[in-house]
């Protein structure tokens, strides 16, 4: 499978660089603007948060966006349709959805497949369906080129690892922490020898994020890492800053992704 995540994550490799991937959730305040902001921020890949009632492996600050977006009268059609008025003007960053199976499966996994390479989309994460339970959905994804990205954790051991990457395409999202997103990183070594069994396990790229904030931490793990994610920070500054606070600190974090390796 080749799409933008293929293309882009060989153009960091080329240049011996780590990416830099932005969280944002769709509908919370003036997400299109921030959507449409990102790449000229310094974002490589985006990450689309996908709002849901029930975002159990998420912290506060996105439970609290994802319940704002839903308040204003966000949905999953309304997500895709962001993703399609952003594809208008910029082709080439890859664009990746990230929530939880019941909006999904309501659709019907073929005709959000369908709707979400339409609109432009490269991967999915859907965080509460197991590989034991995706045949289904990676089936539809496959069928129209879209990037099933599954998660590592420290707890994940070598013969569960092995179940992880099984059919895992685009890259694997190592969780740097046990428990939900913003609650901290762990130690940078440690997170540099399990990138590296995981790339061993797969042979694909690995993105690093689950409570990364300080532009120093997102560079220690870029060293390491093939990309780094932000995503309750960014979300915070969106909500305290607007558009223009969260677009400040994707500068700021993603300056130090890029220059970590020099």
């Amino acid at each position: 499978m080749t799409n933008r995540l293929n293309t882009r994550f060989s153009e960091l490799s080329a240049y011996n660089r780590a990416g830099f991937v932005a969280y944002m959730m769709a509908g919370d305040g003036d997400s299109q603007a921030l959507l449409n902001a990102l790449p000229a921020a310094g974002a490589d890949v985006i990450e689309l948060g996908m709002p849901f009632t029930d975002p159990m492996a998420d912290g506060p600050a996105i439970q609290a966006s994802a319940l704002r977006a839903l308040e204003a009268g966000m949905t999953l059609k309304g997500t895709l349709a962001q993703a399609a008025a952003f594809r208008k003007h910029d082709k080439d960053t890859p664009i990746v959805l990230m929530g939880y199976a019941n909006p999904i499966h309501h659709m019907g996994w073929e005709a959000f497949a369908k709707a979400a390479a339409k609109a432009g989309v490269d991967g999915l994460i859907c965080v509460d369906v197991p590989p034991e339970e995706d045949d289904e959905l990676r089936a539809a994804l496959g069928k129209y080129s879209i990037a099933l990205i599954r998660l590592a954790t420290p707890t994940t051991d070598d013969k569960r690892l092995a179940t992880v990457v099984a059919n895992t395409s685009g890259f694997v999202y190592y969780v740097s922490t046990t428990g939900v997103t913003g609650a901290g990183s762990g130690a940078v070594t440690e997170v540099g020898e399990a990138v590296a069994r995981v790339q061993r396990a797969s042979g694909l790229p690995v993105a690093v994020g689950f409570g990364v904030k300080e532009p120093e931490q997102a560079a220690a793990i870029a060293r390491t890492a093939d990309a780094v994610v932000v995503g309750s920070a960014i979300v915070d500054a969106m909500h305290a800053g607007g558009v223009a606070g969260a677009q400040e600190l994707v500068k700021r974090l993603s300056s130090a992704v890029h220059a970590a390796r020099r």
